[in-house]
């Protein structure tokens, strides 16, 4: 087992090191991890929705079945029934704590609700941070590589050492120009004989 902890170390110690060399990836990891947790609230959201659904739909049938109760013991009161009356009584008591406690928990589903879609706003609002940074970062790298390709092509021609063909060999960038200098003063000529 140590074996596996050490290489465990190993590579997340060399991958620590890795993104703080390049923190472009480091910044794309953190949307990466951001983007999941959204995920995550999305789905518990949707499961809380649910709940509060299922807890809502009980307490309707806590209701009348309450109400149902209440009636049978009115009936059973007005029929002078007391053998009937005390325990539709202590139905109806059970089913009202039932009720209040049903009550509770969608008042707990709809504060998770409410908190669940808190965090939302929050990792999206740390998401679009991310990705703004992430947006700096790849902007930064490209005018860096713009930069570093510009002075490359500064100093290549400047590095290149001149050496002048001799009399017989020919230049390719000598040819160039000349036959584009031939080419424009022939265009020159055709405008100035067709006035």
């Amino acid at each position: 087992m140590g074996l596996f902890e050490d290489l465990s170390s190993f590579l997340e110690l060399r991958l620590d090191e890795f993104l703080k060399e390049n923190p472009h990836l480091e910044l794309q990891a953190l949307e990466d991890k951001l983007q999941d947790q959204e995920d995550e609230a999305v789905r518990l959201l949707a499961s809380l929705r649910l709940d509060e659904k299922r807890v809502q739909n009980e307490i309707l049938a806590a209701a009348q079945e309450v109400q149902l109760w209440h009636t049978r013991v009115e009936k059973a009161k007005s029929a002078n029934r007391l053998d009937l009356a005390q325990p539709a009584e202590e139905r109806e008591a059970a089913l009202l704590r039932q009720g209040n406690h049903l009550w509770g928990q969608m008042e707990l589903v709809r504060q998770r609700v409410q908190q669940t879609i808190e965090l939302q706003r929050q990792i999206q609002q740390k998401r679009q941070e991310v990705q703004t940074k992430v947006a700096e970062a790849q902007a930064t790298r490209a005018a860096q590589a713009q930069q570093q390709r510009q002075q490359q092509w500064q100093t290549a021609g400047w590095n290149q050492s001149y050496s002048s063909t001799p009399a017989g060999a020919s230049d390719p960038l000598e040819q160039k120009f000349r036959q584009w200098e031939t080419d424009e003063e022939l265009d020159q000529l055709k405008r100035n004989m067709g006035r």
